[in-house]
């Protein structure tokens, strides 16, 4: 029988609605499956995608306290001496009222600070004389041992290091008065940002628990518990490497400064005084400090007394690493070697010496606050 041919009309929408691809699939016929994605890549492309938004916003809030630096180091300088003179002043407050407390404190160690700096010149300036004629004596003394084996170094090629070390400061003198005026527009700012960190401590010591309940006020119901644990912890973990790091650095450089003083090294004082300030850095500060310890001697009394300083620095790292660290630092940073070196590098990178210095102390914070708001939240302290 033979077969009714379709309308004209309804063979023209089907063939719109095949160059439009709304045919729709035969009964029986199944759609094409997407192509298999292993769970693994799954997950890792879920974190990834989280890690670049965390990213960003971790390099956007860097680079906006890169533009207020200063502000970012006064802050912390205030912190330290807020951590340091907190104790003195709880002592003196029962007997006298917190502001004229907060004021001894403060000027007491100013004045403790400027008495050290005036030992230092004082030092120096009476040992200026006797050191040009040692450092003189030792430079000769340095060249006729390059001279000998192992090293034979030609004296013609020294003297010739020196003339054009002597030319060149001749031929950039404009370049180093440039750079001199500029160290003194740095050193204003130096002590501008003393200032306001002096200025922060003032306030941190004076009511820095009422500047901290209030913050804690302006925040949702839900949050406050959370973000006042978080800080206790965090003040805690900074108070105690501050205690921790100012003695360990006060040992280091009792310890170098006898040593120096017994081996008849020069400037032992000012050397001892560096090591301090180098102690703030961990691991490196301090044999990058007692280095400087050693040139000094091997100018000042020759290769043996070098030596005995290099060994010297054997000795107070290893001291300073398994005694000191271990027994002082324990209790309030509870970080492992090789995270301490990666954070004091990478702090290094990214903001110099006072990334250096910060970078420590701030991942210690970072990491107490996570313990403790696992802790809170019933999941226990996280292992280091």
């Amino acid at each position: 029988m033979p077969t009714r041919s379709a309308h004209p009309r309804h063979r023209v929408r089907a063939a719109r609605g095949v160059a439009r691809g709304d045919a729709r699939p035969a009964p029986g016929a199944h759609p094409a499956a997407e192509p298999p994605v292993a769970p693994a890549l799954r997950t890792a492309a879920a974190y990834a995608w989280r890690l670049l938004v965390v990213g960003a916003l971790v390099y956007a809030v860097f680079s906006v306290l890169g533009r207020f630096h200063e502000i970012g180091v006064a802050v912390f300088l205030g912190l330290v001496g807020t951590a340091m003179l907190r104790p003195v002043v709880d002592l003196l407050t029962p007997r006298l009222p917190r502001p004229l407390a907060v004021t001894i404190a403060l000027i007491g160690s100013i004045a403790l600070v400027l008495g050290v700096l005036a030992l230092v010149a004082e030092t120096v300036a009476g040992e200026r004389t006797a050191l040009q004629h040692e450092f003189g004596a030792g430079i000769e003394r340095i060249e006729r041992w390059l001279e000998q084996p192992p090293f034979r170094l030609n004296p013609e090629a020294l003297n010739d290091l020196q003339s054009r070390i002597g030319r060149f400061l001749s031929s950039h003198r404009s370049t180093l008065i440039s750079t001199a005026l500029s160290g003194a527009g740095r050193l204003v700012e130096v002590l501008t940002t003393l200032a306001l960190g002096l200025f922060c401590a003032v306030f941190f010591l004076h009511s820095g628990d009422r500047h901290w309940h209030w913050f804690c006020a302006q925040l949702p119901l839900s949050a406050r518990d959370r973000v006042s644990v978080a800080g206790h912890a965090a003040w805690r973990t900074f108070t105690g490497y501050t205690h921790g790091i100012v003695l360990v650095a006060a040992t280091n450089a009792i310890l170098v400064g006898v040593a120096l003083y017994a081996l008849g090294v020069p400037l032992a004082v000012p050397l001892a005084l560096l090591e301090f300030f180098a102690a703030f850095i961990p691991l490196i500060g301090s044999p990058i400090a007692l280095a400087v310890a050693a040139v000094v001697a091997l100018a000042a009394k020759g290769p043996v007394i070098a030596a005995v300083v290099i060994a010297l620095i054997v000795v107070i790292g290893q001291i300073e690493g398994h005694v000191l660290h271990p027994l002082v630092l324990s209790w309030a940073v509870r970080l492992h070697p090789l995270v301490v070196a990666l954070s004091v590098v990478a702090g290094a990178i990214a903001a110099g010496v006072i990334g250096a210095v910060v970078a420590v102390p701030l991942v210690s914070v970072v990491w107490s606050v996570r313990q403790a708001l696992g802790a809170r939240n019933g999941r226990g302290p996280a292992r280091p």
